[in-house]
């Protein structure tokens, strides 16, 4: 099971001004790959204060500007917001730019406050998503490309420049199911995450995603799952409690914008009360000392997890989120890289 280091770009004092806070995920991103990081993954969020990135394709360039190896990893750009002409452009040379280490993780988008605000509805999202991912790929793929749908209708075009990897790997975020299986058998990678939800949440993707790679068949084998999950190595247990207490603040801003009214103030969003108990949301996160997350990734891997997307930022000090990377490429990334587990 590889590691994924997530820029989760939550910013809940806004006095820490945006300059450091991009920084901080620039260092973090250097470090990630001294450490044995697979791969950087950056999100794409607009007006608000949490997954705070508008434009996670600039980001890439820059972080690959000051690194050699790591795979760079949209997760995940909203291609709803954007117009696939101009967007495959920009992803073209973003790959050139990145000398290939590009991953294009794409989805429909999730938060409907956001969405509603750049003039498309989540209603209206999974539809022009669809349509959108199509064009996308013609466009990245073929010279002299025409296209006539609901939303996209244009005579013929080649986008410049070329992408110079062929095709661009895409990964679809999804969240359901039969989005799941639906992305596998159609040969896409896929990432999921079951936020602080259960291990019956798990097995229920995982499972999803098996039988697509099925359907799909020899190709199938060849396709990548990633789960996203909040992780933290704490000191001790007065560490872990205090750093669950942060997690359970940050999961009030990220409900009021996945299900909740959307309340937002100057672009911060507004933590709001939560359903789910801080004691049910703990005993689900992976915010723990190192010998129970060893334990507790081990499911992940156990299920046949490809990778381990680490959201790493739920309101802690930057020194405290570089020494839990230290600790995880030290304890947890040499355990799961020689350990027994292979993926199913």
């Amino acid at each position: 099971m590889d590691f994924n280091h997530f820029l989760t770009s939550y910013m809940p004092d806004p006095n820490v001004g945006s300059k450091i806070h991009f920084q901080n995920m620039v260092d973090q991103s250097i470090l990630a790959e001294k450490l044995g990081y697979k791969t950087v993954s950056i999100p794409e969020h607009h007006l608000i204060n949490l997954l705070m990135m508008p434009s996670p394709l600039q980001m890439a360039v820059k972080i690959a500007s000051l690194t050699k190896n790591i795979s760079l990893s949209t997760s995940v750009a909203v291609l709803p917001l954007h117009d696939m002409r101009t967007y495959a452009g920009e992803v073209s040379t973003a790959d050139i730019l990145t000398d290939g280490r590009l991953i294009l993780g794409v989805a429909r988008g999730a938060f409907p406050w956001e969405m509603e605000r750049l003039g498309t509805p989540i209603e209206q999202s999974k539809e022009k998503f669809i349509e959108s991912l199509e064009v996308l790929q013609k466009l990245l793929a073929e010279e002299e490309v025409s296209f006539k749908g609901k939303y996209y209708n244009f005579d013929t075009l080649t986008i410049m420049p070329r992408p110079i990897t062929q095709p661009v790997p895409i990964m679809i975020a999804a969240m359901d199911p039969r989005s799941i299986k639906s992305a596998a058998s159609r040969g896409f990678h896929v990432q999921s995450t079951v936020l602080s939800g259960t291990k019956e949440l798990l097995m229920e993707r995982v499972n999803a995603f098996k039988e697509g790679c099925e359907e799909l068949g020899e190709k199938g084998k060849l396709l990548k799952l990633s789960m996203q999950r909040m992780m933290f190595v704490a000191k001790d247990q007065d560490d872990v409690e205090k750093k669950n207490r942060l997690a359970y603040e940050y999961y009030k801003r990220f409900d009021n914008m996945f299900i909740g009214p959307g309340k937002v103030k100057n672009g911060n969003i507004v933590p709001l009360p939560r359903k789910q108990s801080f004691e049910e949301m703990r005993e689900n996160l992976l915010i723990c000392t190192v010998n129970e997350l060893i334990d507790k990734l081990s499911i992940y891997a156990e299920a046949g997890v490809d990778e381990f997307i680490i959201s790493s930022s739920f309101g802690q000090e930057q020194n405290e989120i570089l020494e839990s990377m230290h600790k995880i490429s030290e304890e947890i990334i040499p355990y799961f890289k020689n350990s027994k587990y292979q993926v199913a």
